[in-house]
C-alpha cells in the first residue's frame, strides 16, 4: 500500500497536485520530476483501495508519475471528484460511469471484476433476494455504486417499491459489524473475493444466489452485468453461488498528457503480477485484450495510442 495518502469528501476540495498538474501542462521533459496524480479509490479495505496501492507503488518505479490513493465512498464520489478536479484519476464500476455520462471520463483501461454479493447470517430463514421483502438491509454508503446495483436488484427482485424493504446506507465494514449484531438482515455490496471486512466474520454469513436477476439486469442496462461464479467456501462453509459482475474502469481526466497516461499502461501491461489484489479471486483482468474492453467509455487517447503502439 502506498505510504501517502488521503480523504476526499465532497466539503473539501483537495487542491494537493493542481500545482503539479499545471507544471506539466507548461511543457514536460525527460528531466521534469514525476508528475503526482490523485487517484480517487475507495473505502479502506475495499478492493479499489487496494487496487489503488498496488498501482501507487508500481507507478513510484517510473521516472513519469507518482499516484496519491485518496479514500472516497466509491464509484459515485469518485467520478464527482473527476468531475471537479479533485482527483486525476478514478476508479468506477462500469455501470456508475453509464449513469453519470460527462464528456470528462476517459479510460486508461478496464482493470479486473467486482463481485456484487448479498450475504445473510448462515443461520437466517432468507434465502433469495425475494425473502428481503419487510427486513433491514444495508444497501451500500452514501456515494458508493454499491448503492445503485442494490436499487437495481432489488427492482429486478420485484421488491423495490416503497416500504417493501428498509434500506440503511453503512460502509462495509459498519455493515459487516451490524449483521453480526443482528441490526441488519443483509447486507449488499460490490467488492473482491474475499471482500476483507467479510472475510473473518464474528457469525457465520453466506451469499444469496443472484442468478435469477442477472438476466432482468442485461436486458435493461446491457453489457455492464454479467453472471459470475463465487465459489464454494469463500466466506466460510457456503455453498458456490452465481453473482453478478461488474467491470472496474481505471478513469483519468482529458487534461492528463498523454505520455503520463501512457506511462500508466505500461506499468498496468508490463507490472500486472505485481497488481493483483488478495481479493481478485477469477478476475485477472491485466492483459492488453481485456484492457481496451471499456465499453462506451472512451479510452484516453495516450491510452489508445500506447495499445496500438504495443499491439497493432
Amino acid at each position: 500500500m502506498a505510504e501517502h495518502a488521503a480523504s476526499l469528501s465532497r466539503r473539501t476540495a483537495l487542491q494537493a497536485g493542481l500545482l503539479a498538474l499545471s507544471a506539466a501542462f507548461a511543457g514536460a521533459c525527460a528531466s521534469d520530476p514525476p508528475m503526482q496524480l490523485r487517484l480517487a479509490a475507495g473505502e479502506v479495505g475495499g478492493f479499489f483501495w487496494e487496487f489503488a496501492g498496488l498501482l501507487s507503488d508500481a507507478a513510484a518505479k517510473t521516472a513519469v508519475t507518482q499516484i496519491v490513493p485518496l479514500t472516497s465512498a466509491g464509484s459515485v464520489d469518485n467520478l464527482e471528484a473527476l468531475g471537479s478536479r479533485q482527483a486525476e484519476l478514478a476508479l468506477t464500476l462500469m455501470d456508475a460511469a453509464y449513469s453519470h455520462p460527462s464528456g470528462e471520463l476517459a479510460a486508461v483501461g478496464c482493470v479486473y471484476e467486482n463481485y456484487f454479493q448479498v450475504a445473510v447470517r448462515a443461520d437466517s430463514t432468507i434465502e433469495s433476494v425475494d425473502d428481503l421483502r419487510g427486513r433491514n438491509v444495508s444497501i451500500g454508503a452514501p456515494g458508493s455504486g454499491a448503492t445503485e446495483v442494490s436499487q437495481r436488484v432489488l427492482r429486478a427482485a420485484g421488491v423495490s417499491e416503497d416500504g417493501a424493504v428498509e434500506q440503511v446506507q453503512l460502509s462495509m465494514s459498519s455493515a459487516a459489524d451490524a449483521l453480526t449484531a443482528n441490526e441488519v438482515d443483509a447486507v449488499m455490496w460490490a467488492g473482491g473475493l474475499p471482500t476483507p471486512a467479510f472475510a473473518q466474520p464474528r457469525a457465520a454469513i453466506r451469499l444469496l444466489d443472484l442468478g435469477t436477476v442477472v438476466a432482468d439486469l442485461r436486458r435493461e442496462f446491457g453489457t455492464a452485468y454479467e453472471a459470475v461464479l463465487v465459489p464454494a467456501n469463500v466466506y466460510g462453509e457456503h455453498q458456490e453461488v452465481t453473482s453478478v459482475g461488474i467491470p472496474n474502469l481505471l478513469l483519468a481526466h482529458p487534461d492528463v498528457p498523454d505520455r503520463v497516461v501512457a506511462a500508466l499502461v505500461g506499468v498496468l501491461l508490463d507490472q500486472s503480477s505485481g497488481l493483483v489484489p488478495s481479493q481478485a479471486i477469477g478476475s485477472q483482468f491485466l492483459d492488453a485484450r481485456s484492457l481496451v474492453m471499456t465499453g462506451s467509455i472512451p479510452l484516453h487517447p495516450g491510452a489508445e495510442q500506447e495499445y496500438r503502439r504495443r499491439h497493432g
